[in-house]
């Protein structure tokens, strides 16, 4: 079945990953519509897929022959693409959840489960084939994960259109809450409670987070799963030799028959008593095409999917949380059927 879609926002992947994986993926989408701010780059791209132009986002939404949404971008929309498509009972994939404020998170989802509408929030991490086989070690070879730890090196300049986002979401929180989500994903369950630390710079600028996600049992910190979850904004982006030098893998998973070291999108090395195995991941389906398979699933299905808005709400509640604990130095707990309490 072919699905009917309309773009809204062209984004900074466009190029690299959502244009030639519609263009793969074309036996499966159709591009009716597209809306983007930049008024040139919407016409090339509507002249691409031989496609409409349309001026508006709502316009779109309402149109009869769109079936779906594809928010590749926030712009400058913030979540009213989002509520749009909910009033005009359209399903939407969303690049861009990680980019809604703190504030708007909950009222998005609240509006997704009341139009009932097919949602899904673009989560790369989890679909790139060095995940994927991860998943699969874990279950056959390496067992339950024990200890992972995640860090990420982000550089202290940003381009102008990263940085207008920041006013609006800033990037550390994005970033914080997808590395978050990878973790949770990978150890398969919910964290129970986080203790946050924060580095501040001398011009009082903040270079550095960290937190622990502990996902044992409520009462028994330290006695399940843990994970520690770091970014780091202080490595200046003129210094690119001293940015390039021995980056840590953006994941190491310590498990119970073996460690893992994973690298984005297609490197992954472990080890377990046999030695040391590497994986040729290369000729796999690139994560923009997985992506939006997923989603031509999630609406052909009939199945209504919004579990993908409930984890990008969850984890923002855990970084929220994580920066409340590094202002009080204490653990926080949760309990997600209501708010995070201290324990």
């Amino acid at each position: 079945m072919k699905l009917r879609v309309g773009i809204i926002g062209l984004g900074e992947t466009w190029e690299k990953s959502h244009r030639p994986a519609l263009r793969t993926l074309s036996d499966r989408f159709e591009v009716r519509a597209i809306c983007a701010e930049v008024a040139h780059l919407a016409q090339q791209a509507a002249r691409d897929f031989h496609a409409d132009e349309v001026s508006g986002f709502r316009a779109l939404c309402q149109r009869d022959d769109v079936e779906a949404v594809l928010l590749f971008s926030p712009e400058w929309y913030g979540p009213l693409p989002i509520y749009a498509a909910c009033e005009a009972g359209k399903a939407i994939y969303c690049a861009s959840a990680f980019d809604l404020k703190p504030e708007q998170a909950d009222d998005v989802r609240q509006r997704v489960e009341t139009a009932g509408v097919a949602f899904m929030a673009e989560f790369p991490r989890r679909l790139a084939p060095a995940t994927v086989l991860l998943k699969e070690l874990i279950a056959t070879r390496l067992g339950k994960p024990r200890l992972i730890f995640c860090h990420r090196r982000v550089p202290q300049e940003r381009s102008k259109n990263l940085r207008q986002r920041e006013a609006e979401c800033p990037a550390a929180l994005r970033e914080m809450m997808e590395l978050v989500d990878w973790c949770r994903y990978v150890v398969g369950s919910e964290a129970t409670s986080v203790f946050g630390v924060k580095h501040y710079n001398g011009g009082g600028d903040e270079d550095y987070q960290m937190m622990n996600l502990d996902f044992s049992a409520p009462g028994q910190v330290g006695h399940g799963p843990t994970a520690q979850v770091s970014s780091g904004q202080y490595m200046p982006a003129h210094w690119p030799e001293a940015s390039s030098f021995r980056p840590p893998a953006a994941l190491q998973v310590a498990c119970e028959r073996g460690v893992a070291f994973v690298d984005l999108p297609y490197a992954l090395t472990w080890f377990d008593e046999a030695g040391r195995h590497m994986e040729a991941l290369d000729s796999e389906r690139p994560v923009g095409e997985a992506l939006l398979l997923n989603f031509h699933r999630a609406v052909t299905s009939l199945v209504l999917r919004t579990v993908d808005l409930e984890d990008t709400y969850r984890a923002l509640r855990i970084v929220q949380a994580a920066e409340q604990s590094a202002k009080d130095g204490r653990r926080i707990a949760f309990d997600f059927s209501a708010r995070p309490t201290g324990d």
